[in-house]
């Protein structure tokens, strides 16, 4: 991969980030404001607790597709991004594209997924 597309994916990959950085902090507040506000009857709490694991399970992906960027970032800067981590071949530009933070070539990933 020369460097004209590394930079490309750089770029990208820290633009994501700061974004679901952002994501993570604005979620954090909803879960706070979420926490301060008391149902006045039970179907109100209900549905405020409802809430809160709605922005748990959102902030737990969004945390989970934010370590995976870093780590793509990570590669990036040690050289071996494009490259997969279970068989060392090339990962496609295409396949990259898709998915920037892939660890996997195509065939690698679907071995892992069956």
């Amino acid at each position: 991969m020369d460097q004209k597309q590394l930079k490309k994916f750089r770029g990208f990959l820290q633009r994501r980030a700061e974004e679901l950085r952002l994501s993570i902090s604005e979620t954090q507040q909803e879960g706070r404001i979420a926490q301060e506000v008391h149902g006045r009857d039970e179907g109100d709490r209900a549905s405020r607790s409802h809430e809160k694991e709605l922005l748990f399970q959102r902030n737990t992906q969004v945390r989970g597709l934010l370590k995976a960027i870093e780590s793509a970032l990570g590669r990036i800067a040690d050289g071996t991004f494009g490259e997969c981590i279970n068989c060392g071949k090339e990962i496609s530009v295409k396949r990259l594209e898709a998915l920037p933070w892939t660890r996997y070539c195509i065939t690698c990933q679907e071995l892992l997924e069956r």
